[in-house]
Parts: structure tokens; C-alpha cells; sequence
């Protein structure tokens, strides 16, 4: 069996607009477990921002005039990503409201690097308080999928950089469909 790539090899993009706390659980959760971090913001009004640079994160300000969409700031925050550090094979991309849990990136690795046929691999999604709401509890059982191969996943997953850059990154256009 191939051994895990380091985690040196792995970047991370997380996406966001006021998620005040939740940006900071999520970004706690990748900052010394990657090489390196970028957040891309879509206008927060909340100090997300400098919380995130005093985090040691790289931040990307989206130019708001544009239509905002979660594919587009996943485009921006991995061309600076890749700017930054092009060295990279790996990129996890997460949700600013999302956390990336211990354990999950080496697991991710190793199977990519065993795995070369396969180019992404995303986890089991879960609602932190599934019992505080109905949206809340229906959230998680949406998001139990199967496991095995799968078309499509989430926006929180990890890819191999050079597939992504084969595609030429997410449909960024909203009429695409």
C-alpha cells in the first residue's frame, strides 16, 4: 500500500460571509493541518476578515459587483491557493460554517494516494445540533448518503489539484445550470 502523502502536499480554500464563529471553528480546524489556508469572503460584514488574517489566513475579497456564487469563490480561492503555493496536490476545499473534523485529511489522503484513479473524496456531512431545529435535524439525514463511488459530492472535499486544474476548476457561471 502507497504510504499517506504529507500533509505539506495539501492547501485548503474555505468559503464564507458572516459566519462569525462558525468561521472560526472551521478555519481552527485546518490552520497547522495544511500547509496553507485561504478564506475567501463574499462581503462579511462581521469582521470575519481580520479574524481570519489574525488566524494566519490568507484572505480573497470578492468583488461583489460580479453575481456571487459558492463555485466562483471556490475558482478564486484556488487560484490563490495555487499562486501561493503551487507546489500543492491536494486542495480541501469547506464551508466557512463547516469544520473539517481530526483524522479526515490523512484518511483522505491515504485513500487518494492509493487510489489514483480516483480524482476527489468528500466524508460524511453532519449537523452539530441536529435536536435544536426541524431544518437542523433534516439537514443531517439529507446529507446521510451512501458510501462507496459517488458522481457528484458536496462543495467540502478534497481534490487533486492537477484534476481540477484539468476541468478548469468549478462552473463558475449561475446560468450554467
Amino acid at each position: 500500500m502507497k504510504q499517506t502523502p504529507p500533509l505539506q502536499l495539501t492547501g485548503a480554500v474555505a468559503i464564507g460571509r458572516n459566519e462569525g464563529e462558525r468561521l472560526r471553528a472551521c478555519l481552527t480546524s485546518l490552520v497547522d493541518r495544511v500547509a496553507h489556508v485561504v478564506y475567501v469572503d463574499s462581503g462579511s460584514t462581521d469582521g470575519s476578515v481580520v479574524m481570519a488574517e489574525a488566524m494566519g489566513v490568507q484572505v480573497v475579497r470578492l468583488d461583489m459587483a460580479a453575481p456571487f456564487t459558492a463555485a466562483r469563490a471556490r475558482n478564486e480561492g484556488f487560484a490563490a491557493l495555487m499562486t501561493s503555493q503551487p507546489g500543492l496536490c491536494f486542495v480541501q476545499f469547506v464551508d466557512g460554517d463547516c469544520e473539517v473534523m481530526p483524522g479526515w485529511l490523512p484518511a483522505a489522503q491515504q485513500f487518494l494516494g492509493a487510489s489514483p484513479q480516483h480524482a476527489v473524496v468528500c466524508g460524511r456531512r453532519r449537523e452539530r445540533y441536529p435536536e435544536c431545529s426541524v431544518y437542523n435535524r433534516l439537514c443531517d439525514i439529507e446529507w446521510d448518503t451512501p458510501v462507496g463511488e459517488a458522481k457528484a459530492c458536496g462543495g467540502d472535499a478534497l481534490m487533486r489539484v492537477a484534476a481540477l486544474q484539468q476541468l478548469g476548476g468549478y462552473r463558475a457561471r449561475p446560468d450554467c445550470g
